[in-house]
């Protein structure tokens, strides 16, 4: 249809098809979201020091070298490190020449992780 010459009588029916596209695209949205619920797996597992060398794909020595700097996340609740998955991709994000950009929740959170002043003499 053409859509530069609408008049008054055809109001009713462009409506009706802009609703039933609007419909559609609402279906196809919550077809997409429940797709990319499903796929998400659980990363927050707790990998060896040799899986997440193989993870990685970098040396062993470079990995324990790591460790010792603490450029890594990772815990040490006895003689062996624990390192997880989640947190080791956020480190290579983070690490990045050119990071990904933060999501909103993530910006506020580093806004407000940032701004810890101590109060002013005068405001109390």
């Amino acid at each position: 249809m053409d859509y530069s010459n609408i008049t008054f009588n055809d109001l009713p029916r462009v409506v009706a098809e802009l609703r039933d596209e609007v419909v559609g695209m609402r279906q196809m949205l919550s077809r997409l979201q429940e797709e990319n619920v499903q796929c998400k797996e659980n990363t927050h597992r707790p990998m060896s020091v040799e899986e997440a060398a193989e993870y990685l794909k970098i040396p062993l020595r470079t990995l324990y070298m790591k460790l010792g700097n603490g450029t890594i996340p990772a815990t040490k609740p006895g003689k062996r490190y624990v390192l997880y998955q989640d947190e080791l991709d956020k480190w290579l994000e983070c690490s990045r020449r050119n990071p990904v950009p933060l999501s909103d929740e993530e910006q506020n959170a580093a806004v407000l992780a940032s701004n810890r002043r101590k109060p002013n003499n005068r405001t109390w």
